[in-house]
């Protein structure tokens, strides 16, 4: 789906100095570099304003889900197993699975979920199992969109554990470089699915970041780039770089070119706004080798980065779940596979769906 905001239209936008009123200072980016020779990779980097309490999770086959939502939650078992980075232990907020299919979760002011009808047949999902569910489901974008688009479930928001709203938007990508971007706006499921959806970052919604990408392409991005930590500063940024790096098949420079596209667009240490605690620091990074199934993690207040080979974890059914504490300041280089150790599974933070009582009619 495409946006009807008319590159004309933002144009007027800004010189008229309506800039600031069709961005939003949010934060959080997501990139995914086309290189040849299948080497696709993803980076995001996850910025908040309080430690959410990240750390990773080698979650195998043959798990029993909840959709953590109420009597009617969609129930499934993992088909995949997945490396993942938790929010407070009670989200996935990112992730790989074996597969090699990625899943992000990045703020989005903007969302509105459904309202329910009275007998509505859709089952209910908290929205801090949608990446997991995904992981645990599907090996490629085109199967999840397929399957997603039937909308037999709705996503129910929650309150994090800091007492910010919960609101998101999804973006998934796989080693043939596919990329989906699922949205809820005005309480419709929005999905843009293709290859040229590479960036997602923030606020306003991705149709309307379209169109502002699409302006500044017009400018080009040797000529001038927006410099803030704006959102739709940061879209603009990462859309130019992703595709100006060298485009190689080197797997060592593919990754260092694509880790250095999301610092660029990364908020430094210490910087936050008062009462959006979506523009803020950020607090790690993370990158996805689909090619190799290797997923890297680098903490912001950590000196090194260190990754997972998916090949390395034991993800046949039956075999324990197993996490990697990092959120205690360890400090960890190089394959750290062996380092995760089992621990009891998380339960999702459970969401309230609204009453049938309160639906629209």
């Amino acid at each position: 789906m495409r946006s009807r905001f008319s590159v004309s239209l933002l144009a007027t936008l800004l010189i008229a100095g309506g800039f600031l009123a069709v961005t939003r200072l949010d934060a959080c980016s997501r990139a995914v570099y086309l290189g040849p020779n299948h080497t696709i990779i993803t980076v995001r980097s996850m910025d908040w304003v309080s430690n959410i309490g990240t750390n990773l999770w080698v979650m195998p086959r043959g798990i029993a889900r909840d959709g953590a939502a109420g009597a009617n939650s969609m129930k499934w078992t993992s088909k995949y197993g997945s490396v993942i980075g938790s929010a407070f232990d009670a989200a996935t907020c990112d992730g790989m699975n074996e597969q090699g299919l990625v899943t992000n979760l990045l703020y989005l002011a903007e969302s509105e979920y459904p309202t329910p009808k009275p007998n509505d047949p859709r089952r209910t999902m908290s929205i801090s199992a949608w990446a997991q569910y995904v992981l645990d489901n599907y090996s490629t974008v085109a199967e999840a969109v397929e399957a997603l688009s039937k909308e037999e479930f709705y996503v129910v928001p929650v309150e994090t554990p800091d007492g910010h709203a919960g609101t998101v938007h999804l973006a998934i990508s796989d080693p043939t470089g596919d990329s989906a971007i699922f949205e809820y706006v005005d309480g419709q499921l929005v999905i843009h699915h293709g290859r040229e959806y590479q960036v997602m970052t923030n606020s306003p919604i991705y149709s309307q970041q379209l169109a502002l990408d699409a302006y500044w392409q017009q400018i080009g991005g040797t000529t001038m780039l927006p410099g803030t930590n704006r959102a739709s500063d940061r879209f603009v940024r990462a859309s130019f770089y992703i595709n100006a790096v060298p485009q190689t098949d080197k797997i060592e420079e593919a990754i260092a070119s694509a880790f250095s596209v999301i610092r660029n667009v990364s908020v430094p240490l210490g910087i936050s706004t008062p009462g959006q605690p979506n523009i803020s620091s950020t607090l790690w990074r993370t990158l996805s080798d689909h090619k190799n199934r290797r997923y890297f993690f680098e903490s912001t207040s950590s000196p090194s980065i260190f990754w997972v080979d998916l090949a390395d974890l034991d993800l046949k059914v039956g075999a324990p779940v197993k996490k990697l504490t990092v959120n205690d300041g360890a400090i960890f280089s190089g394959d750290a596979a062996d380092e995760f150790k089992p621990t009891p599974a998380f339960k999702f933070l459970p969401a309230v769906p609204p009453a049938a009582s309160e639906a629209k009619k």
